[in-house]
């Protein structure tokens, strides 16, 4: 049996078409220079999980099919008497993915479960921190496919951050926008 050497379908894009297009764009010197994408974090808290300690269950198991990576519970650090909240008890999850892993989800966000979002216009291109880094905010975790709608009992919304070695908002932007990132038409919202 031979190995077969798999390479996601955005990784071969980033290598042949992404870098050639910002080198230009950016007037970089060497290929090294070029930003890319060096890991993606998605993160969800449950505010709930103070009265069921399942909901941390459950969303560990959606984030893990979402995801196809697993995902560890986050226990709260400090005990909170208003949250009723104590230490060490699960409040959210949470998965980093890099790689392989990271592509594979990048590509699924952005050509299947963005487009299901409801009247989806884009995503905003304010959610920058001057580091290169861009947060994502995602409203019902049912646009991804993996979730089956009859199980789901709660609908709950997740973070998901794209952590670019770039050094400038306009270069994370410029290479996100080249992977197919959907952002606004600045154009059409100021009509």
């Amino acid at each position: 049996m031979a190995d077969v050497k798999y390479t996601p379908r955005l990784r071969s894009f980033y290598e042949e078409t992404v870098v050639p297009q910002l080198m230009e764009e950016f007037s970089y010197k060497s290929v090294m220079q070029v930003p890319k994408l060096t890991k993606i974090c998605v993160n969800q808290g449950i505010g709930d999980a103070t009265q069921d300690k399942k909901l941390v269950d459950v969303a560990v198991k959606e984030m893990t099919s979402i995801t196809g990576q697993k995902t560890v519970p986050v226990m709260s650090k400090k005990a909170v008497s208003n949250f009723k909240l104590r230490e060490d008890m699960p409040i959210a999850a949470r998965v980093t993915m890099r790689n392989t892993n990271m592509y594979d989800f990048l590509d699924r966000l952005i050509s299947v479960a963005l487009p299901r979002v409801r009247d989806f216009r884009g995503v905003s291109d304010k959610a920058f921190d001057g580091r290169g880094n861009y947060t994502l905010g995602i409203t019902e975790q049912i646009i991804f496919p993996e979730i089956s709608l009859d199980q789901v009992n709660k609908i709950t919304g997740m973070d998901i951050t794209f952590v670019t070695s770039a050094n400038t908002d306009a270069e994370a932007f410029a290479l996100l926008k080249a992977f197919g990132m959907p952002f606004k038409n600045q154009n059409k919202e100021e009509n």
